[in-house]
């Protein structure tokens, strides 16, 4: 009985995982409000009905992909913070960080930046509170040292925000500079596997990241010189 129940939820969990990629590699060329179940459990091979014993609807399914395309990021800021580089070596740091995640997974960066303002509204205050508890984390880092300097919590936040808004912005035009509708753009790679997207134009790729880099670097400085109104 045990090995019948292990093999059922091995294969529930297979479904899942195809309903996810399936809606991923769709979401391509479309937003969420556009994409309709059927098209989702037709590429899967599943009859609608199936898509209920995983997902209660659509944007059900939106916020799973919303949980897995960011919570690749907040384990990379993790691991960035938790070293003691100096400003520039971590602006390098975070900037080569963001520019890997999009290389690795286009398709969760695409899906987010197109549904952080889309017409989902679950599925954009999931991106927000994933953005949310993003800016907690760098706001945590970022305190011991910058209340010692007389920083109220307030501003402590709102530069974390800063960073936070910045990581998106920055994933999003690396994201632009890669040409479209290349061999493994559409991979539908997850977290923790390659996609094999493209790298993009090199040229455009770097532009991309010295603006970053220039960005940050102002953001870094401008903090030395502020004080708590």
């Amino acid at each position: 009985m045990s090995h019948t129940l292990g093999v059922r939820q091995a294969q529930k969990q297979r479904t899942r995982r195809a309903l996810l990629d399936a809606g991923l590699r769709l979401l391509e060329d479309q937003s969420l409000s556009s994409l309709g179940l059927r098209e989702v459990t037709r590429v899967v091979g599943v009859a609608p009905a199936a898509f209920y014993r995983h997902f209660r609807d659509m944007s059900d399914l939106g916020v799973a992909l919303v949980e897995e395309s960011l919570g690749s990021l907040h384990g990379v800021v993790r691991v960035i913070l938790a070293e003691r580089y100096g400003d520039e070596e971590l602006i390098d740091a975070t900037v080569e960080a963001v520019a890997e995640l999009v290389r690795r997974y286009p398709a969760h960066i695409r899906f987010i930046a197109r549904e952080r303002h889309g017409g989902v509204r679950p599925v954009r205050e999931a991106i927000a509170a994933e953005l949310g508890r993003f800016a907690d984390e760098v706001a945590e880092a970022f305190a011991p040292q910058l209340t010692a300097e007389g920083w109220s919590p307030e501003d402590v936040r709102m530069l974390a925000e800063l960073y936070v808004d910045h990581m998106v912005m920055t994933a999003t035009a690396f994201l632009e500079a890669q040409p479209g509708d290349q061999p493994g753009d559409r991979s539908g790679g997850r977290p923790g596997e390659e996609s094999g997207g493209p790298s993009g134009d090199p040229e455009s790729v770097r532009r991309v990241a010295a603006t970053a880099r220039r960005q940050l670097l102002l953001i870094s400085r401008g903090r030395r010189h502020w004080r708590t109104g």
